[in-house]
């Protein structure tokens, strides 16, 4: 595989400004220092925590730790990998890639990209113009029976597949288009006598990723004579992969992350009632059962930290089918740290069902009337057994015990332990023994070591410790001389240790400003937790010390910041080693006595010294 030279990487990086692509996204405003702030794109917050440091390339977010510089923005933002941010903002800002293993980029693997997304946008609108044809009029009697209007169609982009065998073939090679680039998007199909299209005669959906740009389509068979399958999608191709699109995410993905909440159908039209009836957080998965790689984009979008914030709400039918589907969805959903739901429908309707039968606020009763996946699950599992009898109540019990011995918290666990013991009428005791023979057979789960702690900033000294790290990563020259006399117990809490140990690793602070200085401190951190600190230093704006008011950065204010941070040292140093004299006897120890006693001197004098220099700063 193609590998982007470094240095072009480096080129974007310094041509991509932080704050115009982040722009797009945040209103920012000045926030002091050179420093601009806004409403964090990742989490639902009020106040803004979310910071944006120009001159240094970065950004980060107090509110969710959330930071990095603007590649890292636009993966997560359009979910794309590093490779592709990095062609992204190149194609932006006018920067050339060159591949370490092939030629310029617009030969390469960007180019493909960019050819693929560009013929699949011709498609959508060869398509979209068609639905209006005569020919369309199946297609738009299809839309019409399910109450979805032209404007609905409008939002949607919803198009219309030509009867024909070469109709968008034609369009694409007059657009300049070549056969390898029809076939390869999934557009064409490749025959005896040339390539022909892959759709034809059907009522078509585009599908789009996060970032808006069409990636394949979703068409649904309307003539009475197609005796093709009932759905037919854009097959794998290098810009479409199946289990890692959700259909609607596009319009869907603020609204998810506004309310922390989202709704999985199974249907493109089903994703539009949700839509219209006011639901607009809804989504459905391409042609493919909800799936892990589905996980990935939905915390992605939930934002989901481990705090039980989001709702991932299933719509399933109470039928056969349904409990399957939510057993299916269950085994997924371990993967999963939120809250997972159902919402059922009855009588086998779907959403866009239920619209027409009953309008849009049964669609939102829906929703708002879910029931935990689990208690779906579990409930499922009891159905059918008689549980008026101690055979039905004992079969039931073995049938549910391993799903309640399933779910990893301990407290949600025991909860579903009293319900399962109410809904079938078994003793607790017994129920809880149950579900422990269950699990005996399952294996711990491995959980990543916890970070270490942030230092509490209302400690004068932690915040002399904070001061001191930000001046090594914001203002190294400034540092420069006086960070050589820095001893690793001079932080006293664990991060502000590590981050020490990350900014010597990489060679102390520089006598010069160097643009590459933070980024060599992020790649000598050890974990993803002490990065989150290095990028939120590198931004965070300098505060007042010693009762002082004037936050300008200068020598001046280096000087007094490093000078506190000795002294603080020096003297956790010298009770130490008064505490040792204490407990020596000078008469059995002599040697030693007066070699911790000379040290008591000299760091005495030493700390008379510091406190001279924040005397004659201050």
């Amino acid at each position: 595989m193609a590998r982007i030279l470094a240095e072009d990487i480096a080129l974007v990086r310094d041509r991509a400004r932080i704050d115009e692509v982040i722009s797009d996204q945040v209103t920012l405003k000045p926030a002091g220092g050179g420093s601009l702030k806004g409403l964090c794109p990742f989490h639902d917050e009020r106040s803004p925590s979310f910071h944006v440091t120009p001159a240094k390339g970065f950004y980060h977010c107090f509110g969710c730790q959330a930071g990095g510089d603007v590649i890292d923005f636009v993966m997560k933002t359009d979910m794309v990998t590093f490779a592709e941010a990095v062609e992204k903002l190149a194609a932006r800002f006018g920067v050339t890639l060159r591949y370490a293993e092939g030629g310029p980029s617009r030969t390469g693997q960007q180019g493909q990209r960019t050819r693929l997304i560009e013929a699949n946008t011709a498609a959508a609108k060869f398509f979209r113009e068609a639905l209006s044809s005569p020919q369309a009029q199946p297609a738009r009697e299809f839309l019409a029976q399910r109450h979805l209007d032209s404007e609905a169609a409008d939002v949607f982009a919803v198009g219309f597949a030509l009867p024909g065998w070469d109709n968008l073939v034609k369009r694409l090679r007059a657009a300049g288009f070549t056969d390898d680039e029809m076939v390869t998007s999934g557009l064409a199909l490749r025959g005896n006598r040339g390539p022909y299209d892959r759709f034809r005669g059907r009522i078509v959906w585009p599908i789009r990723d996060l970032s808006g740009e069409v990636v394949g389509f979703g068409a649904r068979r309307i003539m009475p004579d197609d005796d093709g399958p009932k759905y037919l999608n854009t097959p794998e191709t290098p810009v479409y992969h199946k289990s890692q699109i959700l259909y609607g995410v596009d319009l869907a993905r603020k609204q998810i992350a506004r309310s922390q909440q989202v709704v999985v159908v199974e249907g493109y039209t089903d994703v539009m009632a949700c839509h219209l009836a006011g639901v607009d957080t809804a989504v459905a998965t391409c042609g493919t059962a909800f799936g892990e790689e589905h996980v990935k984009v939905l915390r992605r979008l939930l934002l989901d930290q481990d705090e039980h914030r989001g709702e991932v709400i299933f719509t399933f039918d109470s039928d056969e089918a349904g409990r399957k589907a939510a057993l299916r969805a269950f085994d997924v959903d371990q993967k999963f740290v939120g809250q997972t739901f159902v919402a059922v429908t009855g009588q086998g309707m779907d959403p866009c069902d239920l619209r027409i039968a009953s309008g849009d606020e049964a669609v939102r009763d829906l929703v708002s009337g879910r029931i935990p996946l689990v208690e779906f699950v579990i409930r499922s599992k009891i159905d059918g057994f008689d549980l008026d009898s101690a055979e039905g109540r004992t079969n039931a019990l073995r049938a549910a015990a391993p799903v309640i011995g399933s779910i990893p918290d301990r407290i949600l666990r025991s909860e579903y332990v009293r319900r399962m013991a109410g809904w079938t009428g078994v003793d607790q005791s017994m129920v809880s023994e149950a579900v422990r023979q269950a699990s005996r057979g399952a294996k711990p789960s491995s959980r990543p070591a916890d970070p270490a702690p942030v230092p509490d900033e209302r400690d004068p000294a932690a915040l002399v410790e904070r001061e001191s790290l930000k001046l090594a990563l914001q203002s190294p020259e400034l540092v420069h001389s006086w960070f050589s006399s820095v001893q690793p117990a001079a932080f006293t809490g664990q991060m502000y240790a590590q981050v020490y140990a990350a900014v010597t690793a990489a060679g102390g602070p520089p006598a010069e400003p160097d643009e590459q200085w933070i980024a060599r401190v992020l790649e000598h951190c050890p974990d993803d937790s002490v990065r989150t600190a290095v990028r939120a230093l590198a931004v965070e704006s300098p505060r007042a010390l010693f009762g002082n008011t004037d936050t300008k950065v200068n020598g001046k204010f280096a000087v007094n910041v490093l000078s506190r941070l000795l002294e603080l040292d020096a003297g956790r140093r010298l009770r130490e080693v008064k505490s040792k004299l204490q407990r020596i006897n000078p008469i059995e120890s002599d040697a030693e006595y007066r070699r911790l006693f000379a040290d008591v001197l000299a760091l005495e004098q030493y700390r008379r010294d510091l406190r001279e220099v924040l005397v004659g700063g201050m």
